[in-house]
């Protein structure tokens, strides 16, 4: 199916919106990786993964993702609601009391689309592993995605599984990096050099492919090629250069907004920025 590029294009911008007006809400939240990465969801469950919205657990038959930086949750949560997960005006109830919508995505409120709660970084991979290698036991060609923070490289456990993955050619896993240079203490450089991204895959035995993030027309075609190349032999791992807090020029070219709620007049600024072309819930 040819992507409507604009249409992808105007459904991230109401997401951003949804972002925004979330973490302003609760005055919680992590606003500038949900922004950075908002291109890359949409594009996905929009046009790449073939996916149900009649959730259920075991994802027999169809693509299944895996957020691992599950601290971007309201993005995920806008973009489920957005395809029809569930209704769009439960975003409202982000991080509110007894909510589904939790700060970090959980599975024991049983909100559809949710398979694993994350956030603990780190873990995302082996899960989505796991979840590759179950497919080719039960013969289901369907394929596993997920999405990890350049931050989040920096854990241990993330090389274990990146070796794993490769030994065991678990060529049904297409993976993703934000790489956006920056994490809650400052940026990736200072906090602990990430070196070549790059070189570092390509040596533990992965496909890697580049992606201009915050681009829908180029997110589209990497994840267009990245399906080309599943069932060769290799994982797949797609590093995507994005600008945190993309859409919103304030809260671009810093770490600041990891974590930071944008106060009453700076939610008026960055809602201006952006189109509003769904309704706003």
């Amino acid at each position: 199916m040819t992507p409507d590029i604009e249409k992808l294009t105007k459904t991230a911008s109401q997401v951003r919106r949804d972002i925004l007006r979330m973490v302003h809400a609760c005055q919680s939240g992590h606003p500038g990786g949900s922004l950075g990465c908002a291109d890359y969801m949409v594009a996905l469950y929009f046009h790449t993964l073939k996916h149900n919205t009649e959730f259920n657990m075991d994802g027999q038959g169809e693509d299944l993702f895996f957020l691992s930086n599950g601290h971007i949750s309201p993005l995920w949560y806008s973009v489920l609601a957005r395809a029809g997960y569930f209704e769009v005006s439960e975003l409202a109830t982000f991080r509110k009391i007894n909510t589904r919508l939790q700060g970090h995505p959980t599975t024991h409120e049983n909100l559809p689309g949710i398979r694993v709660a994350s956030g603990s970084l780190g873990q995302g991979m082996s899960v989505a592993i796991g979840a590759a290698l179950a497919k080719k036991l039960n013969d289901d060609n369907r394929l596993v995605f997920s999405l990890h923070g350049d931050g989040e490289i920096q854990e241990g456990q993330i090389w274990e599984s990146a070796m794993y993955a490769s030994h065991n050619k678990v060529d049904n896993l297409i993976s993703a990096i934000d790489v956006n240079g920056q994490q809650i203490d400052g940026p990736t450089d200072a906090v602990l050099s990430l070196g070549s991204l790059r070189a570092k895959w390509e040596a533990f035995g992965w496909e890697v492919l580049e992606m201009s993030g915050n681009d829908m027309a180029d997110v589209v075609r990497v994840f267009d090629l990245a399906i080309s190349k599943t069932f060769k032999g290799k994982p797949i791992m797609i590093l995507m250069q994005t600008m945190m807090g993309n859409g919103v020029d304030f809260m671009m070219h810093t770490h600041k907004w990891h974590g930071a709620a944008p106060n009453d007049e700076q939610l008026a600024n960055a809602l201006g920025q952006l189109e509003e072309t769904l309704g706003d819930y």
